[in-house]
């Protein structure tokens, strides 16, 4: 592995949207210098004094061959951007030296550039927000804390289920207002989704259509599966002679969501692209999240093992947070882990090549215990 490149100190953050939040600000006290780049150098000044960090970072108006005339060897480029975009970004690092993190799962475009990136000696942090992030963070941890508790070898089955929704703090009749791109919540609901269930992998193509309440402390949600489960029993490192009862990462909404959206659904079912895009922006002007709202953040996780020799274990991560004047739940829960794992490529921590917010148990603890000290408050309960 060649020697890794060093951090030049200097943050490139491109995107000012609904999940830029309190994390741009705690890179602004690590880094040397920040810039935010947005559509315009206006609106990214106008981001900058929302945040409180006028003067404190520079703005920029983003195309990508200006931020890559300002690259420099050893810079950290953050994309807050849609996933497609990506890949060209993360080319242009590749090319100009410079580190590269998102918040947005590894997609195939990325992947093939890793080998290269890894290489010239470059982090590509992703999966570092809050699903994916903070998800992986606890699902690593619930792992390995079962792992100690039944032994890697011991026949066993499990129960595993990942839950997480951006929801309104007040509910509404609609059940639900936009903390994220509404083309990005229908789209998903197109996506079939593959879980395990009963022992045996499972698709639904309809995912709504397998809802089902979840209690939470005493409250009732309504959770569905989410695009593809299966490829995280390997990156959870669930050992091979534990048998999967169940295995679901899915979203969850509010309870009465399912009814609420009935005439979305069935749009969903016989809508074209064209139609859906549409309806998208249909639904955003209806249902806007606005200065007044406040957004409710909640994120589920539970691990339960039962060995034949008699041995059960089980655990779970609850966060429950509800946002505020200064700053929405979805900005803080995505920004401040993606801030942390910036922090670790600036001071070398993070090794050359892909890293996820969660590649092993120790990193788990480590980013869990970094993040509860900068006032993200979750609960773990364990039995067994």
């Amino acid at each position: 592995m060649p020697e890794r490149v060093p951090a030049s100190g200097t943050v490139h953050w491109i995107g000012a949207g609904l999940s830029t939040g309190s994390g741009l600000a705690r890179l602004c006290e690590s880094a040397d210098r920040v810039r935010l780049w947005h559509r315009t150098e206006e609106r990214a000044a106008g981001s900058l004094a929302r945040l409180g960090l006028v003067g404190r970072a520079e703005p920029r108006a983003y195309t990508l061959p200006a931020l890559t005339a300002e690259l420099a060897p050893g810079d950290v480029v953050v994309s807050m951007l849609p996933a497609p975009e990506h890949a060209g970004i993360l080319a242009a690092c590749v090319a100009g030296g410079a580190h590269f993190a998102c918040s947005s799962y590894v997609s195939d475009a990325v992947l093939e550039q890793v080998p290269q990136a890894a290489k010239s000696g470059l982090v590509v942090l992703t999966e570092a927000g809050l699903d994916p992030g903070i998800d992986h963070l606890f699902a690593h941890s619930l792992v390995a804390r079962a792992r100690e508790a039944i032994g890697d070898g011991t026949a066993a089955s499990y129960g595993f289920t990942s839950y997480c929704g951006g929801i309104p703090a007040v509910p509404n009749d609609f059940r639900y207002r936009f903390s994220w791109a509404p083309a990005g919540v229908l789209g998903a609901l197109r996506s079939p989704a593959r879980y395990i269930e009963d022992g045996a992998e499972t698709t639904a193509d309809r995912p709504w259509e397998v809802t089902r309440p979840h209690v939470l402390d005493g409250e009732t949600f309504e959770v569905y599966p989410n695009r593809d489960s299966l490829p995280f029993v390997e990156q959870y490192e669930l050992p091979a002679a534990w048998q999967a009862r169940s295995f679901v990462r899915g979203t969850l909404r509010l309870e009465g969501w399912l009814r609420a959206w009935d005439a979305v659904f069935e749009e969903l079912k016989g809508g074209d692209d064209a139609r859906i895009a549409a309806l998208a922006r249909e639904l955003a002007e209806r249902y806007p999240t606005t200065d007044a709202d406040r957004d409710r953040v909640v994120l589920a996780v539970s691990l339960d093992v039962r060995s034949r020799e008699g041995r059960n274990w089980s655990g779970s991560y609850l966060l429950d947070l509800v946002g505020d004047a200064e700053e929405s739940a979805m900005a803080r829960l995505v920004s401040r882990p993606l801030a942390l794992g910036v922090g670790h490529i600036l001071d070398g921590s993070l090794p050359a090549g892909l890293n996820r917010a969660a590649e092993t148990a120790a990193r788990s603890e480590e980013w869990l215990g970094e993040l509860a000290r900068q006032g993200v408050e979750f609960t773990l309960r364990t039995e067994g």
